[in-house]
């Protein structure tokens, strides 16, 4: 990061030439020191200086200059630095004008010439105004930005995206931070054009796709090699278990997962019933520290990218991708996990993105401040969104249909929430209507038994139900009648098991109908929903992978 800057003004050599190595004898750790020789040419640094974004800790500028005085030059750097320290240098015949400038223009101080011996005139003085800049001196944002309507959709799921992978960025709301207008501008780009992701290394992207977000961010979007070992499909808590051990084991490992690793357990606000992690985590930390563990064996991981559909060919399992690109390899373990229900109700389509969000959102609680949240569920990740939220939110109302939360959540999480003033549990509760015109304004709930109610809301989490991301294998593998992967004892005890499987030996534990076709975590018939079973299944998953390819 480049230093802040100390800009000093004279259009009298000698004088310049002395503030100016007094200056750096004193500043040159900590502040870059720039001299200029005049009055205009100030103006035009000045301007240089703000179109960069440079940091400006103090000017110091000599009062008595042609065409343009000191005060003007300090006036002008006011406007364009307001936190800017002001230093009028002036003569003692001057020292009235000067005080008056301290009032009209705001100035911070002035100093006499001349400050021999420094050590007592100069620097003192200086170091005092530079303590009180450093106080409240925010360096500029030096990563990805992200400028956006906060209703949109798109931007949140961009924000989503950057998140997902605990990619930094800074957030600006186009109708509230007035630097997003000048940014736009600069970039090039006009609000019809919004989202836009400006890059430090980089030109700026308008509405990218999460696909050409993930090529700039240096994501792997495809394979490297013609044949893998195995194809993990999923990267939630078991898919990134899967690829640890395959890549730990030799295995040639590709892991392929289509929005962000973690799965519904990377959305969590914190998981505190995790082995090992005494005070908890956060899912998307958990999922980023075993991506990064994956990755450091030797896995690929590629993201992201949607697969389409899978077929055997030759005793190789080919896998297509959204784009129609094809991937072989020679045993396929599936964690594709589940995915929230969407609740029908009116409005709720039509202000998805806007206010209405399923799963836990993290990236929008801080828009939530002091405004009152509802959240629909009782599980573990309602609970864990409603405990986030309740930091952020002025109310917190959780929506059920049942009597209590005891029958779905875990004991630590409904203690906690009891134990939180502005969290309120609403039983025997429905969601009726989503109201607003372009973004979530309120909410109609209704109780059993009594007249829908309107309520003001400023977002809508939603949590109810899941199902199983298997629709585009269902075809080959055999699924249960809610869709969940068929695997092992469960498969050998399904009528169709006799026509469907072709082996003399019976289905690997966690092995579907098609032979180095295995399946494990949520998606799978009878998997516990637990990010610890998730990970069990998945490290198992490549033991049986090892005894399939040794066949």
């Amino acid at each position: 990061m480049k230093k802040p800057i100390i800009l000093t003004v004279d259009d009298d050599p000698q004088v310049l030439g002395a503030i100016t190595r007094d200056l750096r004898k004193e500043f040159h750790k900590d502040y870059r020191i720039l001299s200029v020789g005049s009055g205009p040419e100030a103006l035009t640094t000045l301007d240089e200086l703000r179109a960069r974004g440079e940091p400006l800790a103090l000017v110091l500028a000599d009062q008595r200059m042609p065409d343009v005085e000191g005060v003007e030059v300090l006036t002008h750097a006011r406007g364009l630095f307001p936190n800017t320290k002001r230093v009028l240098l002036t003569a003692y015949a001057d020292t009235t004008a000067a005080i008056k400038a301290i009032n009209s223009a705001q100035l911070d101080y002035y100093l006499l010439k001349p400050w021999d011996p420094p050590e007592q005139l100069l620097y003192p003085t200086l170091h005092d105004l530079l303590a009180s800049w450093q106080a409240t001196y925010r360096p500029a944002f030096a990563g990805i930005r992200l400028i956006g309507f906060q209703w949109s959709p798109l931007s949140h799921d961009l924000k989503d995206f950057l998140s997902g992978y605990m990619v930094g960025y800074q957030w600006l709301d186009f109708e509230k931070d007035a630097e997003a207008a000048t940014l736009l501008a600069a970039s090039g780009f006009n609000p019809d054009d919004l989202p836009v992701v400006l890059r430090p290394d980089g030109p700026a992207l308008s509405r990218p796709d999460k696909l050409e977000l993930a090529r700039h961010l240096g994501l792997l979007v495809e394979a490297k090699q013609e044949l893998y070992d195995v194809v993990v499909v999923g990267a939630g808590p078991a898919g990134l278990a899967a690829a640890v051990y395959g890549a730990s084991e030799g295995l040639k490992t590709l892991i392929i997962e289509r929005q962000t690793p973690g799965g519904q357990a990377g959305s969590s606000s914190r998981i505190e019933n995790y082995l090992g992690f005494p005070t908890g985590l956060s899912g998307a930390e958990l999922a980023h520290r075993a991506w990064s563990q994956a990755t450091r064996l030797g896995a690929e991981f590629m993201a992201p990218q949607d697969v389409v559909d899978l077929c055997v060919k030759d005793g190789y399992k080919v896998l297509t991708l959204s784009d129609k690109t094809e991937i072989k390899a020679r045993a396929v373990v599936l964690t594709t996990g589940v995915s929230y229900r969407t609740l029908q109700a009116p409005g709720l389509d039509r202000l998805s993105g806007a206010g209405i969000y399923y799963g836990a959102a993290r990236t929008e609680a801080r828009s939530c401040s002091n405004q009152p949240v509802y959240i629909i569920g009782g599980g573990n990740s309602a609970g864990q969104a409603a405990m986030y939220l309740s930091t952020y939110a002025s109310r917190v109302f959780i929506v059920i249909r049942g009597e209590s939360l005891a029958a779905s959540m875990s004991a630590y999480l409904i203690e906690q929430i009891s134990q939180t003033p502005n969290i309120e549990l609403l039983p025997y509760t429905q969601v009726r209507e989503a109201c607003g015109a372009n973004s979530l304004e309120a909410v109609v709930i209704q109780r059993d038994g009594q007249e829908p109610e309107k309520h003001p809301a400023r977002a809508l989490f939603i949590f109810i139900g899941a199902k199983p991301s298997t629709e585009w294998i269902c075809h080959l593998a055999l699924c249960d009648a809610k869709g969940y992967l068929l695997t092992g004892r469960d498969l050998v005890a399904d009528p169709r098991y006799a026509t469907s499987w072709r082996k003399e030996r019976e289905p690997y534990l966690l092995e579907t109908c098609v032979p180095g076709l295995f399946a494990a975590g949520d998606g799978r018939a009878g998997a516990m929903a637990r990010v610890a079973s998730a990970v069990g299944e998945g490290s198992m998953a490549i033991k049986f992978v090892h005894q399939y390819l040794d066949e």
